[in-house]
């Protein structure tokens, strides 16, 4: 895979993390019958500038979502779908008897705080850029007044640090069933990262562990993407700063993940999701065709 010329810049909290924030909290301001998931804390991410600006000029702030939908046709309701798709990945898990979540490239992911059956018995692992993570547990400190005992913070660079380590220092138990979930993630780091990842979970993690992601075709990474969509996507990350790294073939993706011992693997497409979720006054919205989800077993 070509590396982009592009480095990611790692200065500050992500900024990736606080649009994807701004549209949960979008989504989550709709009304149920209109929304596609719901995070009531994700507006505490969001600098509370951007919040006044949007109160008080509505026409320019609306004139701003219209243009990115211009530019990113139908991305922001499929990742309001890999939100719910990914929630209810976990609640299934639950079911199943999942003891320990890890959250890889965590963000301002809010499920350790939602999702009310993790509070029960589940360890969670939270693994992010400090600068990301610091900011993110000093927001967790605002809102609840203190770290939920259950929640344990790993600050991690997973282009330069193996994640291995920092999680059995951390008090990861390989015994206990895991679900690993990488949201957003694996397009932003290096190959050589993604397969530490992926081969650490295999090699340490109790068999029926699962791991769920989501990813772009290469094409997008490497800037042959014959869609107008997929060379905006890749020019806007290089210019904020966050460009993409890591790309796969749709048809390649099962092979790919077999060859570190996973088994069950399920693809999602767009056409997935359109259909388990944009149902009634939802039907009308696009989806974005090269955001993919996955999951496997151990």
């Amino acid at each position: 895979m070509e590396k982009n010329q592009v480095k990611a810049n790692r200065e500050g909290p992500s900024q990736m993390a606080e649009g994807i924030a701004m549209q949960r909290f979008a989504e989550s301001s709709k009304g149920e019958n209109e929304r596609i998931c719901y995070d009531p804390y994700a507006i505490h991410f969001i600098r509370p500038e951007i919040i006044e600006f949007g109160k008080k000029h509505p026409e320019e702030a609306k004139e701003l979502i219209e243009n990115t939908e211009r530019l990113f046709p139908g991305l922001s309701s499929s990742i309001m779908a890999r939100v719910r798709y990914f929630d209810d990945f976990v609640k299934k898990s639950i079911e199943d008897g999942l003891k320990q979540l890890v959250i890889l490239g965590a963000g301002y992911d809010t499920r350790a705080y939602r999702i009310e059956e993790l509070k029960e018995n589940v360890n969670i692992f939270e693994m992010d850029h400090p600068n990301t993570q610091s900011f993110k547990i000093e927001k967790i400190k605002e809102i609840f007044g203190s770290i939920p005992e259950n929640v344990i913070y790993v600050p991690v660079d997973f282009e330069k640090e193996k994640i291995g380590k920092k999680l059995i220092e951390n008090g990861f138990i390989g015994s206990k069933k895991t679900l690993f979930i990488l949201e957003g993630l694996v397009m932003y780091i290096p190959p050589e990262s993604v397969a530490e990842i992926f081969l650490f979970i295999t090699e340490n993690s109790v068999k029926g562990s699962t791991v769920i992601f989501d990813y772009y075709p290469k094409s997008v990474v490497d800037g042959t993407s014959k869609l107008e969509i997929g060379q905006n996507i890749r020019n806007h990350l290089i210019k904020i700063g966050e460009p993409l790294q890591f790309g796969i073939k749709k048809e390649e993706m099962e092979n790919f993940l077999k060859e570190f011992g996973f088994s069950s693997i399920e693809n999602v497409t767009s056409a997935d999701y359109k259909k388990a979720y944009f149902h009634g006054k939802k039907k009308k919205r696009d989806v974005c065709e090269l955001l993919y989800f996955a999951h496997a077993v151990v």
